[in-house]
């Protein structure tokens, strides 16, 4: 099966550029901007060699797993831009309910001792999503300013499909690894479509509250134990919500709460270790 867009996405005017292999769909994807791309390009891989992780970490992608960039072009500030994380979340969870059997997955919080199990997939913040525990997918934004003033964003969605890193400070996981047989192609096709209405709702970020309700209502561990580095220090507490702007609300035991930015967040016996 080919890589192929949603009638939904065709109809409202997305593109598709698909490879086999690829270095790194957001590099693609932000080149295709500085050569006058105007935006709405999907640029997908089943292989990606060269991608990144947050805070510039090596992420790679091996062949049947799903690399997927969304190109936006226009002239919203940066911090507007960057809730378009917060849209992708909302999209690939809604791609995976399409393709997965709901009742096959169970899903809890990373590093929880299992006692909270869902039939659903779950938004980890900034930008991962969760599955039995586990990370199952990735989002990374990165940005570039064109001649005109404009800005290009590329959306970049990374999902373990047929297999997972092993190697890592936490739980992952993948599709194939839950016993799902969805591939790559599948996948994107469920996301293509997903991410038509979602973007239309997000609005240049003028259905941001709308957004934040909704992604709320999919947070992984809205409302538990959580560790956060800040400002050099692991502080702990409970994760109170996310706020307007999308930061990252937590409430140590003495009540000051704190509203991050940017930050790697443990849940559960992963936020008690974090915290020694």
């Amino acid at each position: 099966m080919a890589f192929a867009l949603a009638p939904s996405a065709a109809a409202g005017g997305y593109r598709l550029e698909a490879h086999d292999t690829i270095g790194s769909t957001n590099a693609t994807a932000l080149e295709r901007a500085r050569a006058g791309d105007p935006g709405g390009l999907w640029v997908v891989a089943r292989r990606q060699e060269t991608g990144r992780g947050r805070r510039g970490r090596a992420w790679a992608t091996p062949h049947g797993n799903l690399a997927a960039t969304q190109l936006y072009v226009g002239r919203v500030g940066v911090a507007t831009a960057a809730t378009l994380g917060f849209v992708a979340g909302l999209a690939l969870g809604e791609a995976l309910r399409a393709v997965v059997p709901e009742a096959g997955v169970a899903i809890g919080v990373d590093g929880a001792d299992g006692s909270r199990r869902r039939d659903r997939f779950e938004l980890k913040w900034p930008n991962d999503v969760l599955a039995d525990s586990a990370k199952l997918a990735g989002i990374l934004l990165e940005s570039a300013m064109l001649g005109d003033g404009r800005c290009a964003v590329a959306v970049g969605i990374g999902v373990n499909v047929v297999a997972h890193p092993e190697d890592l400070p936490y739980p992952a996981t993948s599709l194939a690894a839950l016993g799902s047989a969805c591939d790559a192609e599948r996948l994107f096709l469920a996301l293509s479509d997903a991410w038509v209405d979602l973007m239309a709702l997000w609005g240049e970020g003028r259905g941001l509250p709308v957004i934040r309700e909704r992604w709320l209502a999919q947070a992984a561990g809205l409302g538990a134990e959580v560790a956060v580095r800040l400002d050099g220090r692991v502080v702990s507490g409970t994760f109170e919500t996310i706020d307007e702007a999308c930061r990252f609300v937590i409430r140590e035991a003495d009540g000051t709460r704190h509203a991050v930015t940017a930050g790697d967040v443990h849940f559960g016996a992963v936020a008690s270790a974090a915290a020694v």
